[in-house]
């Protein structure tokens, strides 16, 4: 899924738009493959969907997220900081200035939310939860990505679960705050707690 393997083909190809639009202002990322934005976005769509609306829980949704969430995540991934079954080795095929490129793309995206089942009373006690530790960075019910932390609200909650078990086994490493957060949510309400705020996410369709 990495640009440099993709075949011979696709790089004249990408060579052919190179002096699109996608990069005609100054200030646009200078990727030195020629491709667009889109052509670079597109080589995650087999398991992030079109324009990075993921149909199955085991890949997020990347559409909509901030352009600095994106890189940072992508960054995180290339110097194994993250940890993943595939994407670290994904992620190190793209320059800094194609992971710019694919974060604009991205993010002009809107963020489809996923429709999956969820618990009705456990979402609601999620929602209380989420107020209490995790708004401050998450806001607008976890759905705003103008926080540069990622949209919770919608995401697929396979992919949720596994990231807040990495971060709780310190397999990923939290920010400060979130850390803090999180233990004392922990603490006082258990993985009761966790399965409430994932039904509250999960809840968030509209």
């Amino acid at each position: 899924m990495a640009f440099k393997t993709l075949t011979k083909a696709v790089v004249v190809a990408g060579l052919a738009v190179s002096a699109t639009a996608a990069f005609a202002a100054d200030d646009a990322p200078k990727v030195i493959t020629g491709a667009s934005a889109s052509m670079l976005a597109n080589t995650c769509a087999g398991c992030h969907g079109t324009d990075g609306s993921s149909q199955g829980p085991a890949s997020p949704t990347i559409a909509g997220l901030s352009s600095d969430y994106f890189v940072e995540t992508m960054q995180g991934f290339a110097n194994d900081e993250i940890p993943s079954t595939i994407m670290g080795r994904i992620a190190k095929g793209y320059t800094e200035d194609e992971l710019k490129a694919m974060a604009g793309y991205f993010k002009a995206k809107t963020f489809v939310k996923a429709h999956q089942d969820f618990d009705k009373d456990l979402a609601d006690n999620g929602a209380k939860l989420h107020d209490k530790y995790c708004e401050k960075c998450h806001a607008e019910g976890g759905q705003s990505a103008e926080d540069d932390a990622g949209v919770l609200a919608g995401q697929w909650t396979p992919y949720l679960n596994w990231q807040l078990a990495n971060f709780k086994s310190g397999d990923r490493e939290a920010p400060k705050k979130m850390q803090k957060q999180m233990e004392k949510m922990l603490e006082k309400e258990g993985s009761d707690g966790v399965m409430a705020l994932l039904n509250f996410y999960a809840s968030q369709q509209k």
